[in-house]
């Protein structure tokens, strides 16, 4: 059975070779937390995340980025606890090694090192953009149906991914652009969608980042095939990803990754404006 063939979930230390660092951290930072009197919630607030990402760092789960353990150090009145790891967390990110099924990895392992990212999704919010609820709702209803070791661990490693948004001028750019239908869809319920929204909002606020929204009523719609990414690689060279019932496709074929390129085009320019679309998801998250 498939959810035999699963290993038990790594966390980000033990698939990094830091054994015990970001679960050690992640408890450090939870006791702190408490004892300055911040929920989750709260806390995430102050330092740019949401609950759900708090709870997975808290864990040893998600791993905590440099720039989060140096806001948390100054809030918490760590006295430098938490910012002296700083150096350790960094080499841990350096030696950080993709971790996902066999048939994900060589995308997986470029959209890592990529220039430049650009999705286009008219079914689920993207990989990158999930939250761990979310996520972990998708996984729930895969079929044929995961284990819970099985599910963990392919929400551990979704979130891993989302170390490719770099804070600073280092940074790949990013574009999404989200079909409508992807923000009305509650997947996992309503507090998992209300989450999720916020995510988008939140994601979407970053300086390398532009996310549209290709609103429902427009009467033409260039990529009725499904979902692709576009992806610039380290040497400049631009490639292709599709994926239809995990059965994946890296495109390098040019006038195939020119012609979805070109609807990539397309589709941006007839999307709402990043800012108007960032008010949309907004009010949708309001109504909810």
């Amino acid at each position: 059975m498939q959810e035999e063939r699963e290993r038990r979930p790594e966390t980000p230390a033990e698939a990094d070779g830091t054994t015990g660092l970001f679960t050690a951290l992640g408890k450090m930072l939870k006791r702190l937390r408490e004892r300055k009197g911040l929920t989750q919630k709260e806390f995430g607030v102050l330092v740019g995340y949401g609950p759900d990402a708090i709870s997975s760092m808290e864990r040893g789960v998600r791993l905590i980025r440099p720039e989060v353990l140096e806001k948390a150090d100054a809030l918490l009145d760590a006295g430098g606890m938490l910012a002296d790891a700083i150096p350790e967390v960094r080499e841990a990110m350096s030696r950080a090694r993709t971790r996902h099924p066999e048939w994900y990895r060589g995308y997986a392992d470029l959209e890592s090192q990529a220039k430049a990212l650009h999705v286009y999704s008219n079914q689920l919010v993207p990989g990158l953009l999930q939250t761990e609820g979310y996520s972990r709702a998708v996984f729930s209803q895969w079929r044929p149906l995961l284990g819970e070791e099985a599910i963990e661990k392919r929400v551990v490693d979704r979130m891993a991914r989302q170390q490719v948004f770099q804070p600073g001028g280092s940074s790949p750019t990013f574009s999404f652009v989200l079909d409508e239908s992807v923000l009305l869809r509650p997947i996992g319920g309503a507090e998992v969608h209300a989450a999720q929204m916020q995510n988008l909002v939140r994601i979407g606020s970053f300086r390398a980042v532009e996310l549209q929204v290709m609103p429902m009523d427009r009467e033409e719609q260039p990529s009725m095939d499904g979902p692709f990414n576009l992806l610039t690689a380290r040497k400049g060279e631009q490639v292709a990803y599709v994926e239809i019932h995990t059965y994946p496709r890296l495109i390098t074929d040019a006038e195939e990754v020119r012609v979805l390129s070109e609807r990539y085009g397309l589709l941006r320019a007839q999307a709402l404006r990043p800012s108007e679309s960032l008010d949309l998801i907004d009010k949708l998250r309001g109504s909810l």
